[in-house]
């Protein structure tokens, strides 16, 4: 039931006068979809007023110091958390993260005790920050296309969330916030009338339901919702009360995946006919939705002879960067250029960007990355573009191109595809080359050079399924040249934020996605990102996540201390005191020290090169063997 406002008349849910006078305080709230308008408050404001103050008994389950009964009998015999569970898990959410709160008490206690199988599908993962969950959700959802649930608890949980839900938000994550909230209790700062307000304008959808049939259907609704381009970061807020009441008859409902729609029958023949009489046709492959997705191009690319530019090297669920068909190709003039998830010259399928909600911002912050461009933006449509989804559309496209082929094109096809493989493999040999050449710099340097962490670590990986989980841009990507990416989680990106803080989380949220699947995780760590939420190296030693943490440990913010240098030298004052602010020194941080102390193996400071292989050689065995690793390098700054 909904509360309603008409004139000074105010109507107050059902739920608002049941139970005890505690629980007069409890005002339901609106279901927010996106653009909704802020709540009226003002009943809320007259129920919270008349609560009475909390008993002895309240106060001491606040603070921790209530006894667990021993000889009652539950009058619940089905929890409404339970049936929550089981949506969980038809949805196949194979974990919970979490930083444990009183408001989802029930749905905590459902998940590790309910069922013949308690606490799997999904496994509930204890995070010792918020941020850190929702950024191993993130982490998870770009290695597998799919979500996991980041629970929170109240307003307190969500602040401490919200830059990591901006983080997944820019990067188009499929990410399920969870938010408990109570307003029974006697910390009335944890509660607010709506909180999923707090993240409105940068999570794609909320809903805050006020019966138990209701969550059941937003839980569903909500994977629906993460799932269907753009994908972002959607938000339920679960209220306590319902968490615990009895269920009843309540049925849960039969789950409905999302529907995604491709391009029309007319565009696929269009786009198909073009792709089979150009002479030299190209697909400009960028992150598709899923591994499935991935399969699709191959197929489009090997069905009619097309070279490939992928974005494999740049983030996650793009064409195999070492496939026959990827790389430049015999011939750069190349007369049909279609882009997925990608511009193309003559012709693109993209599903819109996070700027498509528009409608979300209802304070009007005009967060950069989601307003308009500021800066005249470069033209890089085509001829024949399409708002939709590209993964979607290539099923229709292969069958259409499948029935144009016939034996004349065949055989122009299969020409030019041994040219292609000919040149491709050519362009790779001589790109690695310059490579090698380049990164013997600095070799025997100490600090160690970055290269040759990546240079030394490639050997130890590359017969194994590995994931590179951190951002390597200010490690010097070189990896980009030196490794092969073609897995659909082989590189997983930057920061979407640009900000510090992520890389520890989502690399041990990539460690959640490979425990089950016989897969290594390597993180390029960064000493200002490690300091920010370090508490993931603990979750990855109690799971026992297979995360090899490498210290990129320059000892400063050094992207900062080249500004301030820079602008030091600008300003003709000189350089000498630019470390103050922008070093980490008197006294160093020992990472190792700080590992060891959360339970993880860990080895370091190592500054002699001539020490890195056998220390990455331990590290590489350690989490081949399930046991998580970090190993702390002293390095040049970039």
């Amino acid at each position: 039931m909904t509360k309603k406002t008409e004139g000074d008349k105010v109507q107050i849910s059902r739920r608002e006068f049941l139970g005890t006078g505690a629980a007069a305080g409890a005002a339901s709230i609106i279901s927010t979809s996106a653009g909704a308008e802020p709540q009226n408050t003002s009943a809320r404001q007259e129920a919270v007023a008349s609560v009475s103050p909390p008993s002895d008994e309240q106060m001491a389950r606040e603070v921790g110091a209530a006894i667990p009964p021993t000889d009652v009998q539950s009058a619940v015999k089905r929890p409404g958390s339970d049936l929550m569970v089981e949506v969980l898990r038809e949805m196949a959410i194979e974990y919970v993260v979490s930083n444990p709160g009183s408001t989802f008490e029930g749905l905590q206690e459902s998940i590790v005790n309910y069922g013949d199988k308690p606490n799997v599908m999904p496994e509930f993962i204890t995070a010792l920050h918020e941020e850190s969950a929702v950024d191993m959700a993130h982490g998870y959802a770009r290695c597998e296309g799919k979500p996991i649930c980041a629970l929170i608890s109240g307003t307190i949980g969500l602040q401490h969330a919200s830059m990591a839900i901006y983080q997944a938000f820019l990067g188009q994550s499929p990410v399920i916030v969870l938010i408990g909230r109570e307003d029974f209790g006697a910390r009335q700062q944890h509660t607010a009338d709506d909180i999923a307000g707090m993240v409105r304008s940068y999570s794609k959808w909320d809903a805050t339901p006020e019966t138990l049939e209701e969550t059941l259907n937003t839980l569903q609704e909500a994977y629906r919702q993460a799932m269907t381009p753009p994908m972002a970061p959607v938000v339920v807020v679960l209220d306590a009360e319902i968490q615990k009441q009895e269920a009843g008859d309540v049925q849960v409902p039969r789950f409905r995946p999302p529907v995604i729609e491709g391009v029309s029958d007319a565009d696929a023949e269009r786009i198909a006919d073009r792709l089979v009489v150009a002479k030299n046709p190209r697909l400009n492959v960028g992150r598709l939705r899923t591994p499935e997705g991935i399969d699709r191009a191959v197929e489009l690319a090997e069905l009619v002879g097309a070279s490939v530019q992928t974005r494999a090297t740049f983030g996650p669920m793009s064409f195999p960067q070492t496939h026959a068909l990827c790389g430049p190709g015999a011939d750069e003039n190349y007369d049909y250029v279609l882009g997925l998830e990608r511009p193309g010259t003559h012709a693109s399928i993209q599903n819109p960007s996070v700027r498509a909600f528009d409608d979300r911002d209802l304070m009007g912050i005009g967060f950069g990355n989601v307003r308009p461009p500021v800066r005249p933006q470069r033209d890089t449509s085509g001829e024949y573009d399409i708002v939709g989804d590209a993964e979607a559309s290539l099923p229709q496209i292969i069958e259409a191109a499948n029935k144009k082929i016939n034996t004349r094109n065949r055989n122009a096809m299969s020409v030019r595809t041994v040219k292609h493989r000919k040149a491709n493999r050519d362009a790779r040999v001589a790109m690695l080359e310059k490579a090698v050449e380049e990164k013997r710099k600095g070799w025997n340097g100490s600090p160690i050079s970055t290269a040759r962490v990546f240079a030394e670590l490639w050997p130890l990986i590359k017969d194994h399924d590995w994931c590179l989980a951190s951002g390597t841009i200010f490690a010097g990507s070189h990896h980009a040249q030196l490794w092969e990416h073609n897995r659909p989680y082989s590189y997983l990106g930057m920061y979407p934020a640009a900000a510090l803080g992520y890389v520890l989380g989502s690399s041990t949220g990539a460690g959640l996605a490979a425990k089950a699947r016989d897969r290594i995780v390597i993180n390029i760590q960064g000493d200002g990102d490690f300091n920010y939420a370090p508490g993931s190296v603990w979750t990855a030693a109690h799971h026992q996540l297979p995360v090899l943490n490498i210290m990129h440990n320059n000892r400063a913010y050094h992207m900062e201390l080249m500004y301030l240098q820079h602008l030091a030298g600008v300003r003709g004052r000189g350089t000498e005191r630019m470390h103050i602010g922008t070093t980490f020194r008197d006294p160093f941080i020992d990472y190792a020290s700080i590992a060891k102390g959360y339970g993880m193996k860990s080895e370091g400071p190592i500054n002699n090169p001539d020490d890195l292989y056998a220390a990455l050689e331990r590290g590489v065995n350690s989490v081949l063997k399930g046991e998580p690793y970090l190993i702390d390098v002293l390095t040049q700054p970039r």
